[in-house]
């Protein structure tokens, strides 16, 4: 298949009316206007698809998603894995990371097990690349809209446990490093090649800083749940705004994060260490009304999900393409720049930037096709167009 007269973003080039052919499910060649008569010429009965000067962008990657369209990952079915990576993969979302909230042992064991068996499954719409650990290692000074009833000291016999018997399912572990006992955790779980993330966290600026020298390379959806910055006392915000080991996330629907402090964000992180994600929850693209977030009553209103005891935000109803809209309309990304923090830096941080999360040569065919008002028209995956 060849898809022409399209805006090819490019990791690192915007390749105007370019095309790109695609051959067994990967991007075979990328060629420029120029090139396109000629390479006709050699095969000229293949499909192909006019974009009429849309944008093409690789397929989103969302490191930190709890469920959609009514389902959660803590339903730990079928059902709900195919429910959510349908609901996100009509969003732009290609490849996903099911993630936990805070909960009892037996019920992550559950998502564990859940996502194991389907990924052994087909799956035709976004890829459910493994699993998201937040929690429940987390500090009972910042819950957030995690359920404080199953908050517990980081315990590095559960991750061996899970780690034998999953192998390779968990790729990121969210813990409070200010723990006790999330050293030994941390140097266990980067033994195993999981990436360590900082989330709902009260520590210091010099426990954050300890934790980064043992392996911690990650934080979740910045400036929400975590000591923030004060002058004298930097905290968790503190540390990873000037430390240039830590990459974060940010959830940019307008109400978790104020337009100026994302911009602040990305010229201290020079857009290389920051990552998009949704944190959407089960409500995401349904309406208002009361929902279920580990155990705990959400209410949603005008798209604005919060607890229904003390009104924190609880996750998010966003979906890829809105916040990738938001970083570029509001913050004031270009469409090249919101389509590395939204595909490349997320797949970078799993390890997998030379397979997916961008165009190029060789690399998975995940592909976006956005109108100029960054709307989405085709979703592909692996060269596949996804039928909704």
């Amino acid at each position: 298949m060849l898809i022409y007269n399209a805006n090819v973003v490019c990791l690192n080039d915007l390749i105007e009316q370019g095309a790109v052919y695609i051959q067994n499910g990967r991007v075979n060649r990328i060629l420029s206007h120029q090139e396109l008569d000629s390479f006709l010429l050699k095969k000229p009965d293949l499909y192909s698809v006019n974009a009429g000067g849309a944008w093409l962008i690789p397929g989103f990657v969302d490191v930190h998603v709890h469920g959609g369209n009514g389902y959660d990952f803590m339903d730990a079915t079928e059902e709900s894995l195919l429910g959510i990576s349908k609901f996100h993969a009509q969003h732009g979302t290609t490849s996903m990371l099911a993630t936990t909230v805070t909960s009892s042992k037996d019920n992550i064991e559950k998502v564990l097990k859940s996502v194991a068996s389907f990924q052994e499954e087909i799956q035709p719409f976004a890829q459910v690349i493994g699993v998201h650990l937040e929690g429940p290692f987390i500090s009972p000074n910042m819950p957030g809209a995690q359920n404080p009833n199953y908050i517990v000291p980081p315990n590095v016999n559960w991750m061996k446990e899970w780690t034998e018997i999953y192998p390779n399912i968990v790729k990121i572990l969210t813990l409070a490093p200010e723990a006790d006992h999330a050293i030994e955790v941390i140097e266990y779980s980067l033994s195993q090649g999981i990436v360590i993330a900082c989330g709902h966290s009260d520590g210091t600026y010099e426990e954050i800083l300890r934790a980064t020298e043992a392996g911690l390379t990650h934080s979740v959806h910045m400036y929400n749940a975590m000591r923030g910055f004060h002058h004298r006392e930097p905290g968790v915000a503190g540390n990873i705004l000037v430390n240039e080991g830590l990459s974060t996330e940010i959830i940019a629907d307008g109400e978790h994060v104020h337009p100026v402090s994302i911009q602040l964000l990305t010229k201290l992180k020079n857009k290389d260490n920051l990552l998009l994600i949704t944190d959407a929850m089960s409500a995401a693209g349904l309406g208002d009304g009361t929902y279920n977030l580990g155990g705990l009553e959400v209410v949603m209103k005008d798209n604005v999900a919060r607890l229904k005891e003390g009104g924190n935000l609880a996750g998010s109803s966003l979906t890829m393409i809105e916040g990738f809209k938001y970083m570029v309309n509001t913050v004031g990304l270009s469409v090249s720049e919101a389509s590395k923090l939204a595909s490349y830096n997320p797949a970078k941080l799993l390890g997998l930037e030379y397979e997916v999360g961008s165009i190029r040569e060789g690399y998975q065919a995940d592909l976006l096709l956005l109108t100029k008002d960054l709307e989405i028209e085709k979703v592909w995956k692996r060269g596949e167009l996804i039928e909704f």
